[in-house]
């Protein structure tokens, strides 16, 4: 299985400003097809998902912090049972988007998405960040200005940190669909006893992709309160 981006060598290789612009034309192209799709779920499918990861009880949300909905918007958006198609795909089909245009070349990015295991290696040397995808094995060029920030400052990220997130590639360069959760060694084991038996014989490569191992793993964060130490900044643009 081929990671969510591939690095390519380039004679002529874009300078920061050029990525870190193409960057946040395509994050508010992004931002606006998020919002969109979310019109499509309704108020009874967002609150299924909300008491799965513990973030609800009957028909009352429970929140520490608004930001946690973000995870429920997460599976609702990408994710759906097998009987069920996923909301980004019903939204696809009503979309009116110019082809060739990069509305629909975000679009198709977040359709094709991967959830992913990421341990940050370094930071990338025009913009970004090298990882490891620890599952796919293979690395992948993750440009986010607030994660390559808190690695800079070293508070959040640094070199062997280990983040579970979804990726997409609309570029050369992949970006998060807006939830990083961070990981511990220690976390997996819970991961894998709260999937259904039934995946327990699944190649890891495969179980990934099941929407019970995103689920797992943001319910897993949630209850710990490992995100805590955790808040995504989007930064001003640079000068």
């Amino acid at each position: 299985m081929l990671c969510a981006s591939t690095l390519v060598n380039d004679n002529a290789p874009p300078s920061r400003d050029q990525v870190l612009a193409r960057y946040r034309a395509l994050r508010e192209i992004s931002k606006r097809h998020h919002h969109e799709v979310l019109k499509l779920i309704s108020g009874d499918a967002l609150l299924r998902q909300a008491r799965r990861l513990g973030l609800a009880q009957g028909k009352t949300l429970i929140l520490d912090d608004m930001d946690q909905m973000n995870y429920v918007y997460d599976l609702a958006i990408h994710t759906a049972s097998p009987e069920r198609s996923r909301a980004i795909d019903r939204y696809a089909k009503s979309a009116r988007l110019a082809e060739g245009s990069d509305e629909a070349l975000v679009l198709e990015a977040m359709r094709n998405g991967q959830f992913s295991i990421l341990l940050i290696e370094r930071r990338h040397e025009t913009a970004g960040l090298i990882a490891t995808d620890l599952v796919r094995g293979c690395e992948a060029w993750l440009v986010d200005i607030g994660l390559e920030s808190s690695m800079t400052e070293g508070t959040i990220m640094a070199e062997g940190t280990i983040m579970a997130t979804r990726l997409f590639t609309p570029e050369r360069f992949s970006m998060t669909a807006g939830v990083n959760v961070l990981l511990d060694l220690g976390m997996f084991e819970d991961v894998l006893a709260r999937l259904p038996r039934r995946l327990g014989e699944i190649p890891p490569a495969t179980v990934i992709d099941n929407r019970h191992f995103a689920e797992a793993i943001y319910s897993i964060a949630l209850a710990s309160g490992i995100m805590d130490r955790f808040k995504y900044i989007d930064l001003p643009d640079e000068g």
